[in-house]
């Protein structure tokens, strides 16, 4: 819903544990060279416990990703199972075949699989995420599972992954066993403050949102709400962004979290329920404690004479200039809204602005300019290069825009016509990172390019990008987007700090346009090229 207000690829904030999306904490990081190492040195038992919400599952899928070639897993995400079904179930994970659904009929086929395992150089890991729901029986029949060996190793890795309760099931007694054949173990805890700062503008750097979209102040009401576990995070910056993007907010606010709390967490208050009445006690004997000491205390003392300052020592009130007061003025009172701004660029481009209509990106369309909104910094337009809207907010909670038509030393914007100019620090101080430019395709009326094209304009991109990276040219080749052609796209984009997703669409298409020239586009650093 808010997905396309904010201009995002995706949604940032999804629960589902997709590796794409992970941040690597330090504790994080720990927690998945634990699961490394136990599982390199074969055999035994690894276990990897933490809170609910922590990102055990998540790190689960990163670990999978992360495995050596030679190593089949099978995944137990369901623990809810008797005995035998849990032979059954590593039975399907793995492709075992097995005459029947007795105890011997299982482990008999799960050895002789393991055995002609080993013997082709293959390592078996199995995986069972919600540990803590195992019963006592299924546990120990996962520990008969580790005597299945040669007389040099073991024949299967077990990773458990589970919530605290796991740690006490395996300190008990009946299981003293299973724990002491544990070789690496490891608690994920929360993130800290800083780390939930990182991890927000991580995951709006994977969407390609901006990383000024929450506050500082918000992230710490994010932080003291979620105590760094990252689902609640998630949960509160996603339903943050719906509560903006429903009052038309282009930041996230301390407000809105608090707001977004009480909805999705169930939150009555900010403040805990009793501070209210602790506070009232305190201030209520503060007052009674003041009123005895003057009563009692301070008539004992003499009176001051009242001291007389000569007029000029009186130091006057210092009031607070604004730092770029021509530009915020400008923005106030002449700064235009979208349509006109949009003509502004459309004249830039040598188009001339609708006549009995708005400027829109529709209009654009038809003389073959495509709207290309983003959420960044500075940065991100420059590395554009091409003349821009910057949006502001007024001060009658509207939005203005700024059409910018270059940037002149690194220092000064010049406004579209010229004859206007601002110090690029001015400019930046009140920008909230929004902004919209036009681009002319280098192919005429194509936007994106990407798997399985099959055109003349994937044979264009592999030229342009073996120009960009300096590839050899093959004698033939071919004009459909293979496997080969998403890689060397992606390391292009990696290169130029672009999503690194395989798709050539609007700012991968505008980048490789500018290492060839784009003599057809204006640019903003026109004389700097």
């Amino acid at each position: 819903m808010y997905q396309q207000y904010f201009n995002f690829s995706e949604p940032p904030f999804s629960i589902s544990p997709d590796p794409h999306f992970m941040y690597m904490s330090e504790r994080h990081q720990e927690g998945l060279a634990h699961l490394l190492y136990g599982i390199d040195r074969g055999g035994g038992f690894v276990a990897l416990t933490g809170e609910v919400g922590t990102g055990k599952t998540t790190l689960c899928h990163c670990l999978l990703q992360q495995l050596p070639a030679n190593i089949d897993i099978a995944l137990i995400l369901n623990p809810k199972l008797s005995a035998i079904e849990l032979l059954a179930t590593i039975c399907d994970e793995l492709g075992i075949a097995h005459d029947g659904m007795t105890a011997k009929n299982l482990i008999d086929a799960i050895n002789q699989y393991l055995l002609s395992a080993y013997a082709a150089g293959r390592r078996t890991v199995l995986l069972i995420d919600e540990a803590q729901n195992l019963s006592l029986e299924v546990l120990e029949q996962i520990r008969l599972l580790t005597n299945l060996e040669t007389s040099k190793a073991k024949l299967l890795q077990i990773v458990l992954v589970g919530q605290p309760e796991l740690n006490a099931m395996l300190a008990r007694r009946e299981l003293r066993q299973l724990n002491q054949r544990i070789t690496a173990r490891y608690h994920l805890l929360p993130l800290s403050f800083d780390e939930t700062k990182a991890y927000i503008q991580h995951r709006l750097r994977v969407c390609r949102g901006s990383h000024r979209l929450f506050s500082a102040a918000a992230i710490r009401r994010i932080y003291r709400y979620s105590a760094g576990v990252p689902r609640l995070i998630n949960i509160l910056c996603d339903r943050a962004l719906l509560g903006a993007y429903a009052t038309d907010a282009g930041r996230i606010t301390p407000a809105i979290v608090s707001r977004s709390a009480r909805e999705s967490l169930g939150l009555k208050s900010w403040l805990p329920r009793w501070l209210p009445a602790v506070a009232a006690a305190v201030l209520v004997a503060g007052a009674m404690a003041g009123g005895y000491v003057w009563r009692h205390e301070l008539g004992l003392v003499s009176p001051a004479k009242p001291l007389t300052v000569p007029e000029a020592a009186v130091s006057k009130p210092v009031v607070a200039q604004p730092e770029n007061p021509a530009f915020r003025a400008w923005l106030e009172y002449s700064a235009p809204a979208f349509d006109a701004a949009l003509g502004e660029l459309l004249r830039i481009w040598g188009a001339a602005a609708p006549a009995g209509r708005m400027a829109d990106c529709r209009y654009a369309a038809e003389l073959g300019l495509y709207c290309l909104p983003g959420s960044g910094n500075w940065k991100d337009v420059l590395a554009l290069d091409r003349p821009a809207l910057l949006e502001f907010a007024d001060g009658q909670g509207g939005k203005r825009f700024v059409p910018i038509q270059a940037v002149e030393q690194g220092r000064t914007l010049v406004l579209a016509g010229g004859a206007i100019r601002f110090p690029l620090a001015d400019v930046l101080a009140d920008w909230d990172g929004n902004f919209l430019l036009l681009w002319r395709s280098p192919r005429p009326g194509v936007s994106e390019i990407a798997a399985p094209q099959k055109s003349a304009e994937v044979l264009w991109l592999r030229d342009r990008l073996g120009q960009a990276m300096q590839l050899a040219k093959a004698e033939a080749e071919p004009d459909y987007f293979d496997d080969t052609l998403k890689r060397q796209l992606a390391e292009f984009q990696r290169r130029q700090h672009l999503a690194a997703d395989g798709i050539a669409g609007a700012r991968t298409l505008i980048r490789l346009d500018n290492l060839t020239g784009a003599a057809d586009s204006p640019h903003l650093q026109a004389g700097q090229r």
